[in-house]
This record gives structure tokens, C-alpha cells and sequence, in this order.
């Protein structure tokens, strides 16, 4: 990047905030000038790791978008916050990258598009699992054809025990807008699509299950099953979605996320059919025996063969907000409002309409 230090400030303190926090003290040409997030502790500290005064420190995300003193913002807030925040900040001349899901529902998220085409900003949303190096060398792999025509395609991240927060704003709809589907699910919806070039979503049939959560069942850091229930209206989203989607030129896509069920380990994966090869990347186990897998299969003169190619370093948070800043230092958003998130935004909406309808949904 070129030109004059860009200005950054990151709305919510939380894990992906700090993520952001990271990348943007890393980045070359930015300087992190601004927090905002209501834990006043937390704010205070991540203020003296960053070296932020207390004048670039505010409790209201509100002052910090009206400060005057940012050029670009993150935002990591619960998804509801997202649309909000990304408007007034649009509107306010800034360039701003969200946390995903985009927002609670597809016209929500078409708000913050908008905001950005009448204000000539970009808008991006962080995906930072198609980032990850595996799935970076899939893409070359399938770009470079040695797949063929990839015809059907399976993705899906189920957990063994991962409800993140039972009653927290993750499993209330008010708040969180659904459940894996919104949470998880739409990380592999993104890399699938990432990864067969885009195509448009015709239909969508799917269904939803709530079998943990109302049961106060399958929460992240529950060491055992509990039998009691869960407090009225905490848990009022799925805990498992599976859906199978129809796209532009013929092909299929079956898409599953689930935060608890009853599995070996947790899993994250897609799996690509092609007419010349097929691949899979996966990963998932546990903290303590994580794995993750990238294979190869085709056939080299009428004879089967595995490739293993070589995986780069994972890209992460770091790289979604530097890809970000590459879109604000290229000085022309006209291709960088959001659009792409919309369409992930759009198909969860049928999703969870066919779910509701118990049938096909059309887009």
C-alpha cells in the first residue's frame, strides 16, 4: 500500500474483534487509532497493548463512527449490531469490513450494500476459512482444471459438543438471526462457492432441528450432558441445518452444520465431483488432537493417483483484513460492496424459508 497512513478502529473486544485488532497493528500503512466495546476493562487494557490514548477509547460505538478520526473500520459485534454500525459508517465516508454472518437476514445485509454504492466506500465481509492454506491450494487446483466440470459438491462443519454460550445472544434469533446455519454452516457455504467459481443458487430444500439446545444440552464448554432444560426463550434457534441447493449450469451442493450431535469428533469438510478428479479438504478432532487433511484424486495415464500438493501458511483473520485493505488502496470500490456476502446472505434466507415450508424454495 501507497499513499497516506490509513486510520483504523475496530467495533467489540471479543475474539474476532481482536483478530481484527492484531491485523491492523501488522498491516503496513494503517495505525490503529480507534476501540470501541461496552466491557470497560477490556477496553482499557487492549487500549494500552495497542498504545491508544484514552481519546481514541469509547464505550459507544456510536462516537467512535462520529469521531472523525478513522478512514476504516471493523466491525465484531453481535450480528444484529452489524447492519447498523456498517450504515452509519458508510454514511460516514468510511470504508468498513464485518464480521460474518453479514447480518440477521438478506434485507438487512441489502441495507449495508446499498450504504456502500450510495457512498462510493467498500464493503467487505470477513471469511477468513477461505483463507486457510488448504483451501487456498484447492483453488489453484480447481482454477487450473485438473478437476474438469465439478458437478456435485458436499460441504458442512458439525460438532460433537459446540452450542457457543447456551442463552447467550448465539441462540436467540432476536440477536444472532439462526443458529450453525448462521454461525458455521455459512463459513463452508462461502468456501464452497469460493471454491466452484461462484455459481448462482437456483433452489434450495432444507430442514432444520433443534434436538440439543432446548434440552440446555451440547454447550461449548459443558463437560458433561445436562438433563434440565434451559431458560424459556434462550434457545430458540436450530442446532443442526442440512440443505440441498441447486446451481446455475447443473450442478448440486449439499450443505450440513450442526453445533452438537451425537459424532466422533468434530468435522469441518468439502468434498468436490468433478469429471476429471475429485479433492476433499477437511478439518476438525479437538483442541488437544486437531487434524486436517487436503487429498487429490485423479488419474495419470488410465492409472489412479493421489496428489498431495504443498499448502501454504494459513491466511486467517490477518489475510482477510489485508485483502480489505487492498480493496481501499485500489481507489475504486465499484467491485468491492458486498455483494458476494448478499448472495451467502440470500441463501440462508431460502434455507431457512424452505425449512419453514417444509419444501423447495426458488431464489
Amino acid at each position: 500500500m501507497s499513499g497516506a497512513t490509513l486510520r483504523a478502529g475496530v467495533i467489540g473486544l471479543g475474539w474476532a474483534g481482536q483478530q481484527h485488532m492484531a491485523a491492523y497493528a501488522y498491516a503496513p500503512g494503517v495505525e490503529l487509532v480507534g476501540l470501541a466495546g461496552l466491557e470497560a476493562d477490556a477496553l482499557t487494557s487492549l487500549g494500552e497493548t495497542y498504545g491508544i490514548g484514552a481519546d481514541g477509547l469509547f464505550p459507544s460505538w456510536q462516537d467512535l463512527v462520529s469521531s472523525g478520526g478513522l478512514d476504516v473500520v471493523s466491525i465484531a459485534t453481535p450480528t444484529t449490531l452489524h447492519a447498523p454500525i456498517a450504515v452509519s459508517a458508510l454514511d460516514a465516508g468510511l470504508h468498513v469490513l464485518s464480521e460474518k454472518p453479514m447480518a440477521e437476514n438478506a434485507t438487512v445485509a441489502r441495507t449495508m450494500v446499498e450504504a456502500a454504492e450510495r457512498n462510493d466506500r467498500v464493503l467487505d465481509v470477513s471469511f477468513n476459512h477461505r483463507r486457510r492454506g488448504d483451501v487456498q491450494a484447492l483453488k489453484k487446483i480447481v482454477d487450473a482444471g485438473l478437476l474438469g466440470q465439478i458437478y456435485y459438491a458436499k460441504a458442512g462443519w458439525l460438532r460433537r459438543e459446540g452450542i457457543p454460550g447456551l442463552g447467550s445472544w448465539f441462540t436467540r434469533r432476536a440477536t444472532a438471526g439462526g443458529g450453525p446455519l448462521m454461525d458455521i454452516g455459512v463459513h463452508m457455504l462461502d468456501m464452497a462457492l469460493y471454491l466452484l467459481g461462484e455459481p448462482g443458487v437456483r433452489s434450495a430444500t432444507a430442514a432444520t432441528y433443534a434436538e440439543f439446545g432446548p434440552r440446555g444440552r451440547g454447550g461449548s464448554t459443558s463437560g458433561t450432558m445436562v438433563k434440565t432444560g434451559v431458560q424459556e426463550g434462550a434457545f430458540d434457534v436450530e442446532d443442526l441445518s442440512t440443505a440441498f441447493l441447486r446451481l446455475d449450469g447443473g450442478g448440486t451442493l449439499l450443505l450440513e452444520s450442526s453445533w452438537a450431535s451425537y459424532i466422533p469428533r468434530d468435522q469441518a469438510y468439502v468434498t468436490l465431483y468433478g469429471s476429471e478428479g475429485g479433492a476433499n479438504v477437511e478439518f476438525g478432532g479437538t483442541l488437544a488432537d486437531p487434524y486436517r487433511a487436503l487429498s487429490i484424486w485423479t488419474e495419470k495415464d488410465g492409472v489412479p493417483a493421489l496428489l498431495q500438493p504443498n499448502v501454504p501458511p494459513d491466511g486467517g483473520h490477518q489475510a482477510a483484513v489485508l485483502d480489505f485493505l487492498d480493496m481501499v488502496a485500489a481507489g475504486d470500490s465499484t467491485s468491492y460492496r458486498g455483494h458476494e456476502a448478499l448472495a451467502r446472505a440470500v441463501v440462508v434466507d431460502a434455507c431457512y424459508a424452505s425449512a419453514e415450508k417444509g419444501g423447495e424454495v426458488l431464489l
